[in-house]
């Protein structure tokens, strides 16, 4: 069974939700609800980054414990564009599709919570199996979110 695989590529995964979020965070700093909960939320990727790289060194891995980050002057630019995004009439639309593309990228490292948990199941790792029943739950809280204020934005941008 190709449980590296598996882990190797819900590691990327995790590390691009977080990307997501961070992005989502300071694209829209100045709605208050986005960017602390996005922020919230990305400590969740970056528990799953490290805990997939402490078990993937079982299956022969050396995956990087330390969440990919960015550059602080690339961030420092993304900030002041949403500062500058915030006072303009299509933050609305610019919020609506980025929660779009989050919901994408949260369902698929869903998916790839669910294909962890399977495949552990199939092979009997109950190692594998706990940690899919202890961080997918977390993911699917992070879908959930990004669900809920789509519609939300969705209402908003499109109804005023």
């Amino acid at each position: 069974m190709k449980l590296d695989l598996v882990i190797k590529e819900l590691h990327r995964s995790e590390n691009e939700l977080a990307h997501v979020l961070l992005r989502l965070s300071e694209r829209h700093k100045t709605d208050h609800e986005t960017y602390h909960v996005a922020r919230d939320l990305v400590r969740w990727c970056h528990d799953h980054v490290r805990e997939l790289a402490r078990i993937g060194e079982d299956y022969g891995l050396k995956l990087d414990a330390e969440p990919a980050g960015e550059s602080t002057v690339a961030e420092r630019v993304r900030e002041k564009a949403a500062e500058w995004l915030g006072r303009r009439k299509e933050p609305g639309l610019l919020l609506l599709a980025d929660l779009r593309h989050l919901y994408r990228v949260a369902s698929g490292v869903s998916l790839d919570w669910e294909l962890l948990a399977q495949a552990a199941q199939g092979a009997r790792r109950k190692e594998l199996l706990e940690l899919a029943e202890r961080c997918h739950p977390q993911t699917l809280r992070q879908v959930r979110w990004a669900n809920a204020r789509l519609k939300e934005s969705a209402t908003q941008a499109l109804v005023s």
